[in-house]
């Protein structure tokens, strides 16, 4: 299982706010079954087999597009790990372990 982080910048909106952009990104991962996601404030973090998120990807960076943008910026991160399984919040965990410390 792959985890990535995904941000999807609409560039040309003639205004500084673009979360009406991010949302149409973010309408494609609502009809995905099998992709976990968490929205944050400046990405958003999926989870799930790989050829799977760069597909969800790409058809979110195309739904970016419209209502007159003209160009879209689309940033991943992926973290691939193949010797165990982990997951977002593995990951989380693992960090807190380690505050604790």
């Amino acid at each position: 299982m792959a985890i990535a982080e995904v941000s999807v910048v609409p560039l040309g909106t003639g205004t500084p706010s673009v979360s009406r952009y991010v949302a149409r990104a973010v309408k494609v991962l609502q009809q995905q079954k099998d992709i976990t996601y968490e929205t944050t404030a400046m990405g958003t973090v999926l989870e799930g087999d790989l050829d799977t998120i760069l597909a969800v990807v790409r058809r979110m960076h195309e739904a970016t597009f419209g209502e007159g943008v003209a160009r879209v910026v689309t940033t991943i991160k992926i973290d691939d790990r193949r010797d165990k399984a982990r997951s977002m919040r593995d990951k989380v965990a693992a960090l807190q372990e380690r505050l604790q410390e």
